[in-house]
C-alpha cells in the first residue's frame, strides 16, 4: 500500500436478484416441466438458480422436491436430495408430487428403502387416486399394516392373525341364489338296478 492511498473495501455481499413472481413462476414452470419432460440438465439449471437466488418462502415445495431428486439422481447427492425432498413435505404436506419424489429419491439408496415406503403411504393419504403413487405402490410389493399394530410383524399372534385375514380376502364370494342342477348341490344321485 502506498502512502495516501486507502485500502480497498471489501465487495459487498452478492445481493439475490428480486423478480418479480410472474418471473419466478415462469421460471419455475419452466424447470418443472422440463424435469416432467425427461429433460433434468435444463429442469436442475432452473430450479438450482430458483433455490440459489429466491428467498425460501417466495418457492413452492415442487421446487425443491424435483430439485431434491435431481441432485440425487443425477450428481448422486442422495442426503442432500432427501433433505430438500422433506423440506418440500414440511412446506407442502398437501402435494402429492411432494411424496413421489421424496420415494423416488428413498430408493436411490437402500438405506432409505424403509422411507421409501412410509413416502408412498402418506402420499396415497393424500390423495388416494394419484396414479404414479399407485404404480410405485404395487412395484415395491407393499405388505398391509399389520393386524395388530402393537405387536411385531413377526408376533406369532400377528402371524396367524395376518393369514386369517388373507384367506378371508382372498375367498370367492358364494354365488348369490342362482339356480343350480342337482348334482352341483352336493346331493348323491343313485341309481337302483
Amino acid at each position: 500500500m502506498t502512502h495516501g492511498s486507502t485500502p480497498r473495501e471489501a465487495a459487498p455481499p452478492k445481493a439475490r436478484p428480486r423478480l418479480q413472481k410472474e418471473h419466478i413462476q415462469a421460471i419455475l414452470d419452466r424447470g418443472l416441466e422440463h424435469c416432467r419432460q425427461g429433460d433434468w440438465k435444463e429442469g436442475l439449471v432452473d430450479l438450482a438458480w430458483l433455490a440459489e437466488t429466491q428467498s425460501k418462502k417466495d418457492l413452492p415445495g415442487l421446487c425443491y422436491s424435483y430439485l431434491g431428486f435431481g441432485l440425487a439422481r443425477y450428481r448422486g447427492q442422495i442426503d442432500n436430495g432427501i433433505r430438500l425432498c422433506r423440506h418440500a413435505i414440511a412446506m407442502e404436506f398437501y402435494q402429492p408430487e411432494n411424496y413421489l419424489n421424496m420415494a423416488k429419491t428413498c430408493l436411490l439408496s437402500s438405506k432409505y428403502r424403509r422411507d421409501a415406503f412410509e413416502a408412498v403411504r402418506e402420499g396415497l393419504e393424500v390423495d388416494p387416486e394419484n396414479p404414479e403413487l399407485l404404480r410405485l405402490y404395487r412395484e415395491l410389493g407393499m405388505r398391509r399394516r399389520p393386524v395388530l399394530p402393537f405387536l411385531s410383524r413377526g408376533n406369532i399372534l400377528n402371524r396367524f392373525c395376518g393369514w386369517f385375514r388373507h384367506q378371508m380376502s382372498s375367498q370367492p364370494a358364494p354365488p348369490e341364489d342362482e339356480e343350480q342342477p342337482e348334482a352341483d348341490r352336493g346331493t348323491i344321485v343313485t341309481t337302483v338296478a
